[in-house]
């Protein structure tokens, strides 16, 4: 049976530990340094206490080491990556080949997205060199998805189901490097994407002020069925500067599809980690930041009006609160206020509103919102009395006491006294009594009993929680000078599947659609003056930037 897992993002420990208890399979964190997210950096202290709180529900913790590395850097990073071995990490997601030439401790690698992962024959060359799981690019059809695994059929591979999407193929944007020298390689992306642009044709302005490379953003949950049955096994939430509502809502949202699509598939899928998620709430993808919906990730289109959140779109069966955020486009711009009474707020008729702020929602998310149990069963014996989980680990408490015949009928209270697991990670399925006598046992000691059982199996999972390990040779291999440091403006700045004739209808391979600007050279200029020409590569559907 193929475990899959549901990968969430963590910008902290705190947030991590909250995806797993809404269902979360793994997560994935940044460490102190040589993350794709500057912004989101912990300690080695914090992850560790991640790693114990996930390893109890058998979830796993992936570190990102994602950036380019230079050489000044790598014995830093060899000494980062055994601190994050010896707190239990379950694996680092690299970009940077050349540590496989450090002296690296057991600790499995896989293969960042940054790494432009989009052909079976990539794949195979990092299965070879010993990736057990690679991330697949953004862009891949299902199609692509199911011909990668069906080459490689023994590589897990990790696909991005919700969140942002990058315009550039992965690990091919050089805009932020050549304009800010803030590498998008090195963590500390400028966010060229998202910024406004006017459109040239022919040297001359013919759009004005738009967002015409923010793409909307991903999201798959109405196709996890497809994705699983072409070989994806790991489901990636991008956001790693998300809050936690964020986390919360789109983890819940993806754990509850995905045990719908297991439940299908019964004999061919199960989930990679233990225990059940019990929410306190509804969860609805729109309610968390977006910027509206790609139709198709392989042809994604952009929002070309805003690149912030639009939330969800207001209806008439909504129900609006003081104090919510709305927003709206006017004549090409968002406009956004706050609703301080609802009851004089009167909608004007043929505006579409979008809800981006839901004060309830926020109100409720701010509580505990989710618990998750591993159910476990209770046997009391003669001489002593077993805690067995769903995994089948057992603790064990032996029985020396002694106890007085009862007058009335005990086992039932037994039963209730004993099944009373609170605020721990346990829940009683089952507990069974099989005392020969009826004995009359006092409830000082069964709670003692609970209480040490609990203790013994935490424990317990803890020790026998299933590490891999995966030893490596140091490889010293040839890599490309990235532009990083040569700087070649020979070089693409941008190379995208995303592409602006075919989000403004200029596509050149439709010669039926009509467009005066068709036959035109392209550029775009951002307001500060610097200009990209455009090359389209219609061939193989690939738009870049040169910066002029």
């Amino acid at each position: 049976m193929k475990k899959i897992e549901l990968l969430a993002p963590a910008k902290t420990a705190d947030i991590g530990i909250e995806a797993i208890r809404h269902g979360a399979d793994a997560v994935y964190i940044g460490a102190s340094s040589w993350g794709a997210r500057a912004a989101a950096r912990n300690s080695v202290e914090d992850i560790g206490r991640l790693v114990q709180y996930a390893h109890l529900f058998k979830a796993k913790v992936y570190v990102t080491v994602n950036t380019l590395l230079y050489e000044k850097e790598m014995q830093e990073v060899e000494r980062l990556i055994w601190q994050l071995y010896e707190i239990g990490t379950d694996a680092l997601i690299i970009q940077d080949l050349r540590i496989l030439s450090l002296r690296l401790p057991p600790i499995p690698l896989h293969a960042s997205t940054q790494m432009d992962n989009r052909t079976p024959e990539k794949v195979q060359m990092l299965a070879e060199l010993g990736f057990p799981q690679v991330v697949l690019a953004r862009e891949l059809t299902i199609e692509e998805i199911a011909r990668i695994h069906q080459q490689c059929p023994d590589t897990k591979l990790e696909v991005f189901v919700h969140g942002a999407l990058c315009v550039c193929l992965s690990g091919r944007c050089n805009a932020s490097e050549a304009l800010y020298r803030r590498s998008a390689n090195r963590g500390e992306c400028a966010q060229v994407c998202r910024m406004a642009f006017d459109l040239l044709a022919d040297g001359r302005p013919v759009i004005h002020s738009k967002h015409l490379l923010s793409l909307k953003d991903n999201c798959q949950l109405d196709h996890l069925e497809e994705l699983l049955l072409a070989g994806a096994s790991s489901l990636k939430i991008e956001g790693r500067l998300k809050d936690v509502d964020y986390v919360k809502n789109v983890t819940a949202a993806y754990s509850q599809a995905l045990d719908k699509v297991i439940a299908k598939y019964p004999k061919r899928f199960c989930r990679a980690s233990s225990g059940k998620v019990h929410l306190k709430f509804e969860p609805n993808v729109r309610k968390s930041f977006n910027r509206g919906f790609v139709k198709d990730v392989s042809q994604p289109d952009a929002n070309i009006d805003t690149p912030k959140s639009m939330g969800e779109p207001l209806t008439p069966q909504m129900r609006l609160h003081n104090g919510d955020g709305l927003c709206y486009i006017d004549k090409g711009k968002l406009v956004g206020f706050r609703v301080n009474n609802v009851a004089t707020f009167h909608p004007v008729k043929g505006v579409q509103y979008y809800r981006n702020q839901d004060q309830e929602w926020d109100k409720m998310l701010a509580k505990p919102s989710a618990e998750r149990k591993i159910s476990v069963s209770i046997d009391v014996h003669e001489d002593h009395i077993n805690m067995t989980d769903e995994d089948g680990v057992t603790a064990s408490l032996p029985i020396h006491a002694s106890f007085d015949l009862a007058h009335t009928y005990q086992t039932a209270n037994i039963q209730q006294q004993l099944s009373r697991l609170g605020n721990t990670i346990f829940d009683a399925k089952n507990v069974n009594v099989h005392l020969k006598k009826n004995y009359f046992i006092p409830a000082s000691i069964l709670s003692n009993w609970r209480r040490t059982l609990t203790e013994q199996l935490m424990a317990e999972r803890i020790k026998t929680y299933p590490q891999e390990q995966q030893t490596h040779t140091p490889t010293q291999l040839e890599t490309t000078i990235p532009f990083e440091i040569t700087h070649n403006t020979a070089e693409p700045v941008m190379t995208c599947k995303y592409c602006i004739r075919r989000q403004l209808s200029m596509c050149l391979k439709e010669p039926a659609t009509p467009h005066h600007l068709k036959t035109k050279p392209l550029a775009l200029r951002l307001s500060n003056g610097t200009t990209f020409s455009l090359e389209f590569d219609c061939k193989n559907c690939l738009m870049k930037l040169y910066l002029q």
